[in-house]
């Protein structure tokens, strides 16, 4: 591998608005009524029987997006894809969010992860939304969140904004890679963040195996990290610690 302090910067990182096959079976049955409300029974492409029985055209249907999905355990193929803190971002469209939560009561500590389509809600404002909605005053949270990639600028702005509200949530935050990092929009997001009392940091090899153990369904194996995966981990240090010391 190239010397990181030596190599080219890195191409940004996209997170395109493309929105995937649905991952489950309610999903798709979600798709199928969409097409039954428009007066037709629906077909695997979109269309509707009545249109095809009669010659005409069908026209593929517009779907709505599935903003977020909510659950315990992600897909071992899915965090393998969209956690590698990889050089190039491409067809990672979408952000990871595993979270834990302390509430330092008798509740004990909540667990889960939020994943977004990037089509609408952010996980990042989603998790605010509807993990912590309400929240007691009179309680110290701190929470942590493990994120495929840092946020972006708005939800930079957001996350800073309700850390300034909520005095008492502390909030961690643990990324695999730096989304967008050399945009000064971007830095400047961090760096509200870090005021308003967020950590940041970029994740470790131990903190992958962490994320393997606690949050993915991985049938009891053992997690073979990705190469050069230390070495990137230091490259993205490197540049986060430049952007918050400044």
């Amino acid at each position: 591998m190239a010397d990181r302090k030596t190599a080219q910067p890195r191409r940004k990182e996209r997170k395109e608005a493309a929105v995937e096959a649905p991952k489950d079976k309610k999903q798709v049955a979600m798709q199928v009524a969409v097409g039954a409300a428009d007066g037709g029974q629906p077909l695997g492409n979109g269309g509707t029987e009545a249109g095809a029985a009669n010659g005409e055209a069908v026209e593929p249907m517009e779907l709505p997006p599935f903003e977020i999905i909510t659950g315990d355990r992600i897909d071992p193929f899915a965090f393998k894809f969209q956690f590698k803190n990889v050089e190039y971002s491409s067809g990672r469209n979408k952000t990871f969010l595993c979270y834990l939560v302390d509430k330092g009561s008798a509740d004990g500590l909540a667990r889960g992860y939020l994943e977004d389509e990037h089509a609408g809600l952010h996980a990042e404002e989603a998790f605010f939304l509807q993990i912590l909605p309400d929240y007691d005053p009179e309680l110290k949270y701190n929470v942590t969140w493990y994120v495929s990639s840092s946020p972006c600028t708005a939800c930079a702005s957001k996350i800073a904004e309700a850390l300034k509200i909520r005095k008492n949530v502390k909030l961690s935050i643990f990324a695999s890679r730096l989304f967008e990092w050399e945009e000064p929009e971007i830095q400047t997001g961090l760096k509200a963040m870090q005021e308003a009392g967020c950590k940041l940091r970029i994740m470790k090899p131990l903190d992958f195996s962490y994320i393997w153990d606690t949050f993915v369904e991985n049938d009891e194996c053992d997690l073979n990290l990705w190469e050069d995966c230390k070495d990137s981990y230091e490259y993205y240090q490197e540049k986060l610690a430049d952007i918050l010391q400044y």
